[in-house]
């Protein structure tokens, strides 16, 4: 009965090779340079070809454990680990989280190819559409990227809220909050809190979300930028906006993950962790922050809760008061000089919930009223006896006294 054996296309070219060298058409030499390796190994192959035949080509480890692979038990091991904490992450987050919580070190690959043979990972990950690829900006602050991202993101565990995410363009490093929703304060709260941080980017690029882009009035977000000579760039549609697109993805994959596994079920222990622990870690494994300049600008000097609020503007009437919201506000004197009647003011309601009111930048002081002011009723005096008008009679009175 003869043997079948299976072979490479890697095989059958060096038995191809070395029958050339058997029949002196090729020297060692030469075979070697075809096949890629030392003149020594050449003389290995060619003797077990002579001694074994097409068997003598095959390798000798073939169809056995490597000499240098796990051992079963610890594949079977981490499977079971897999199965009992990890069971929605991919070989990648797996293998950090085996190491960080177990102790235990595999390369993430070798971890994609056990979870591929038992039957976990099923398919190759689907390839998306060819877009043509937008270079990215060359210095960290010349463009960030923002973006909301609503999810279930503590699963269930606590309410539905929406991720912020900030990401600059050059580097990928990320600036992330969670909030209730992408409403226009929480957004002017975030963009706040990380102009403290990193300063004062050169654009911010987001989609035409209402918080973001009107036509007609501008919104707050677009006054807030206009203030800080920040170019507002639109993008439309979410392809055009890949970067956040794609770290949205990434964070509802891991982040979900890593929330998980510390029990966090609501928006303030989230966005502690955040500070704490996550945004530095994601920074340093996924930013490419080396030999880049930084152009942010510096936020020194600048009031920043004049720039972050909501503001309209009100007509002075004649009595000093303006009305907002169905309320009088009646201006006081000050230092400042108060506005001639027919003039309009700016009205500031900062994201703490304060009131402040500034004519030329000098902010003005004023008091609620209780009511609409009452206008004051002119006395009216009768004129006395003596009275030209009494004594001198005039219009129809004066034909009536003939």
């Amino acid at each position: 009965m003869q043997e079948l054996l299976t072979m490479s296309q890697k095989e059958r070219k060096r038995i191809k090779v070395l029958e050339q060298k058997i029949e002196e058409k090729l020297t060692v030499k030469e075979a070697s340079g075809i096949l890629g390796i030392s003149e020594r190994q050449s003389y290995r192959l060619l003797s077990r070809y002579k001694a074994e035949g097409d068997k003598g080509i095959i390798h000798r480890l073939r169809g056995k454990h490597s000499n240098r692979g796990y051992p079963k038990q610890m594949k079977q091991k981490v499977i079971e680990i897999y199965w009992k904490r990890y069971r929605d992450f991919g070989p990648t987050l797996f293998a950090e989280k085996l190491k960080e919580y177990e102790k235990i070190e595999i390369n993430h690959e070798t971890l994609r190819r056990w979870m591929r043979s038992s039957g976990i990972i099923t398919s190759e990950r689907k390839k998306r559409p060819h877009r043509k690829k937008r270079e990215r900006r060359k210095a960290i602050g010349e463009m960030l990227q923002f973006d909301g991202s609503h999810h279930d993101w503590f699963e269930s565990r606590g309410p539905v809220c929406c991720l912020l995410h900030a990401i600059d363009d050059a580097s990928s490093k990320v600036f992330i909050r969670f909030s209730k929703s992408e409403d226009t304060e929480s957004v002017l709260r975030v963009l706040k809190e990380y102009c403290q941080q990193n300063g004062i980017p050169n654009s911010i690029y987001t989609d035409r979300y209402g918080v973001y882009y009107a036509e007609k009035q501008k919104t707050d977000f677009q006054l807030a930028m206009e203030k800080l000579s920040v170019e507002t760039i639109y993008a439309k549609s979410p392809e055009a906006k890949g970067r956040v697109e794609r770290g949205n993805r990434t964070l509802q994959d891991r982040l979900v993950k890593e929330m998980r596994l510390r029990g966090i079920s609501n928006i303030n222990e989230a966005n502690k962790f955040l500070d704490e622990y996550f945004i530095d870690e994601y920074n340093k494994r996924f930013a490419q922050v080396e030999d880049l300049a930084d152009i942010h600008r510096t936020t020194e000097g600048m009031n920043l809760d004049n720039v972050f609020c909501y503001e309209t503007k009100r007509q002075v009437r004649n009595d000093y008061t303006i009305t907002l919201n169905g309320n009088y506000l009646q201006l006081e004197k000050s230092e400042a000089i108060l506005p001639i009647p027919g003039q309009y003011v700016t009205v500031r309601k900062y994201l703490d919930g304060s009131l402040h009111i500034f004519s030329r930048e000098e902010e003005l002081k004023f008091r609620e009223l209780k009511g609409k002011p009452q206008k004051k009723k002119e006395r009216y005096y009768p004129p006395k006896s003596d009275h030209p008008w009494k004594r001198y009679p005039f219009g129809k009175a004066r034909y009536a006294s003939r």
